[in-house]
């Protein structure tokens, strides 16, 4: 009321002040918009000439027409009240529209719950919607577009400028590079914003490259410098494309209620959409019953999803239904302190990179809270978060690929990552088994791509599995300080994998005729391997090496099913008890082509009863070599088949301690076969 000589009821009486009556910029207290005291309260000031259109809220024309205008003194803040907008009873578009057209205004603040029956597509910049904590719905909206998350009641978007250059590399554009090949750098300025794309690899939607980046420096005729890492290497001879846009920046949505209508993509509601858009937050938004994701966004860069949630989703099964929010070739994002309940993704990235997600939680996450689409996602992190994970798990016609995921302090029920993942780190990532759930069989484990992937007391109710989708890493696969349960029969690694597997001070239980399927070697050293029983199997081993260096072995063992073959058990390792076969180490008949090399070196075995061997060597097991060497065995027996040593093969045994092991299965001694000299060989105990 400061500054104002004179007040009216409400907004009609404001109309009806006679223009040749008033003073130039004569500013008058509006009490209420249509009773004095209903919130619209304003002040307004004469405009004489103008011919600005009456928008109902913020402008008003007199009621006999002709020219000048009341301004609303708004400080750059627009409100719905000021529309005579008071509650949902009343729809808020027009409302909406009008504070959006009025440049100055940068904030938009809601006093009440509102009802929006249009989906708007706003290219605003530097806009903040604040709607208090109050509640959006939207009965009675216009219908959807099919299959379009776009359609959200509030669409930010940018603009394509129609600017369009290719280019096909001169050079190979290297992984990390920033400088980036172009095909006339006059066309390009520090601090345009350009969609930069890569021809696919396939048919299907495969590209490595598809951002949102900013100029940087222009660095000759045909190089600039963009805001960008490349993640993903591309061969001379590939075509890259470049558009400029012209995205909306700081257009940001906060604390909203949002209760959706209409189970069906044309009668369904969701909130939020960004598109080529920069700096652009949403933050506070509690969303119930949506169709599309919350917040959908493609080609953002820079933003934070913050303190949003969702609860019970409209449809989880329709591929892009159900989500929290989606990122679609987003750069910089960070998703933090969000939740969902029954939805089908809480957090999805499409070949999006360097973003963060740190303390989101879903539950009813069977459908994968936390998800890649596997379209060249790199250098992503996660944090502290609890749901189930599936990364680059969405088929080949995206690629089935990412690099450099990170994920650290997670729960989950099941933890998917076995496509063309590469070089995935995981730290204390646990996850437990699940009843009554679809796929309840796989929960509680790892399927992981031997690709680079590092392990750090991680665990596993039920099983841990790798296979080998990609070899693209010079990372080594270890595993450290970590324990998982497995599952009977089930394997460890599948037939394809070749790389070498490491564990490092690891335990393994209830081990019960699994295998190591694949061609690679598999090293333990310091690990704990149990059996789930003195009856159960020992794991098969199909690998071209197998090192087991400290730790301990109980009621397990391993049978050697592969080809060519070496065998290292020693540095203080310890096999107790007994399996299923009474064999701690043996080789079967079955094995494939080629030679065993054996070789136990300060290895302790007991075995629990004289019929299990200590090794067993079939016949046809093709023997190589066999080094026994300082180590001690007690009970049990050694099992050597007749022909197991072939005339090229040879056998040491020296400088051991044997107590109570039957030793009449060994071959008869030769030139190239000693076993009884250089070892202490003492009876059972009494």
């Amino acid at each position: 009321m400061e500054g104002c000589k004179r007040q009216v009821e409400n907004v009609a009486a404001l109309k009806l002040l006679q223009p040749g009556e008033l003073e130039v910029g004569e500013t008058i207290w509006v009490r209420g918009y249509a009773t004095a005291g209903d919130g619209g309260a304003k002040a307004a000031m004469w405009k004489p000439g103008c011919e600005t259109p009456d928008d109902g809220g913020l402008v008003h024309a007199p009621a006999g027409g002709g020219k000048g205008r009341w301004m609303v003194l708004h400080g750059g803040v627009g409100r719905f009240r000021y529309f005579g907008v008071f509650g949902a009873d009343i729809a808020a578009d027009d409302a909406l529209e009008a504070m959006l057209a009025d440049p100055s205004i940068r904030r938009i603040e809601a006093d009440c719950d509102l009802n929006f029956m249009r989906r708007h597509r706003i290219g605003r910049s530097f806009i903040d919607l604040d709607f208090n904590g109050f509640t959006v719905t939207t009965a009675g909206i216009e219908p959807a577009p099919p299959n379009d998350p776009f359609a959200a009641v509030f669409f930010f978007s940018g603009e394509e400028t129609g600017d369009v250059q290719r280019v096909v590399l001169s050079a190979s554009l290297a992984e990390l590079e920033e400088r980036f090949e172009v095909a006339d750098a006059g066309a390009f300025e520090v601090g345009d914003w350009w969609i930069v794309r890569c021809d696919r690899r396939s048919g299907g939607a495969e590209r490595e490259l598809e951002k949102l980046v900013k100029v940087t420096e222009v660095t000759d005729r045909t190089h600039v410098r963009l805001q960008y890492k490349n993640g993903w290497a591309l061969e001379a001879g590939r075509e890259i494309e470049y558009r400029r846009v012209k995205p909306v920046v700081q257009a940001n949505v906060r604390n909203m209620k949002f209760v959706a209508n209409g189970a069906t993509e044309a009668t369904g509601s969701h909130p939020l959409a960004y598109e080529y858009a920069v700096e652009c937050d949403a933050v506070g938004i509690d969303a119930t019953g949506t169709y599309w994701p919350v917040v959908m966004r493609r080609y953002n860069t820079f933003y934070v999803t913050e303190r949003c949630q969702l609860l019970n989703p409209a449809e989880v099964v329709v591929g892009g239904t159900g989500y929290l929010t989606q990122q679609i070739y987003c750069l910089y994002g960070h998703v933090r302190d969000c939740l969902t309940s029954n939805g089908r993704h809480l957090n999805d990235f499409t070949g999006s990179a360097y973003c963060h997600v740190e303390n989101c939680h879903a539950d009813g996450d069977d459908l994968g809270a936390f998800v890649t689409h596997g379209q060249y996602e790199h250098d992503l992190t996660y944090v502290g978060n609890s749901g189930l994970m599936s990364f680059a798990n969405s088929g080949p016609t995206w690629g089935e690929s990412a690099k450099r995921i990170t994920v650290k302090q997670h729960v989950a029920s099941w933890f998917l990552a076995f496509r063309k993942v590469t070089d995935l780190t995981l730290e204390d990532v646990h996850v437990f088994a699940r009843a009554g759930v679809e796929n309840s069989h796989n929960t509680g484990s790892f399927w992981l791509n031997a690709d680079g992937v590092q392990m750090k007391n991680c665990t596993a109710e039920k099983m841990v599995k790798f296979k080998q989708a990609s070899a693209r890493s010079d990372r080594p696969v270890v595993v450290e300080n970590c324990a998982f349960a497995l599952t009977a029969g089930r394997r460890v690694s599948q037939e394809e994998v070749a790389s070498e597997l490491t564990f490092r001070e690891c335990r393994f239980t209830a081990a019960d005729g699994n295998a190591f399927a694949g061609s690679g070697s598999v090293r333990f050293q310091d690990c704990r391997l149990e059996g789930a029983g003195p009856d159960a199997l020992p794991i098969r081993f199909a690998g071209s090496e197998l090192v087991f260096r400290g730790g301990e072995i109980s009621n397990s063992g391993f049978r050697l099913i592969g080809g060519e073959v070496r065998l290292e058990v020693g540095s203080g390792a310890t096999i107790i008890g007994s399996n299923g076969e009474k064999a701690f180490f043996s080789r079967s008949k079955e094995a494939g082509p080629g030679a065993a090399s054996w070789s136990f070196d300060g290895a302790i075995s007991l075995a629990a009863d004289r019929t299990t061997a200590h090794f067993s060597i079939e016949d046809g097991g093709a023997v190589r070599d066999c080094f026994v060497r300082n180590s001690s065995f007690k009970g049990g027996r050694f099992a050597v088949s007749e022909g197991a040593f072939g005339a090229e093969s040879c056998m040491l045994y020296t400088s051991n301690v044997e107590r109570g092991v039957d030793r009449s299965a060994l071959p008869p001694e030769s030139a190239s076969i000693r076993h009884r000299e250089g070892n202490v060989i003492l009876p059972a105990c009494t």
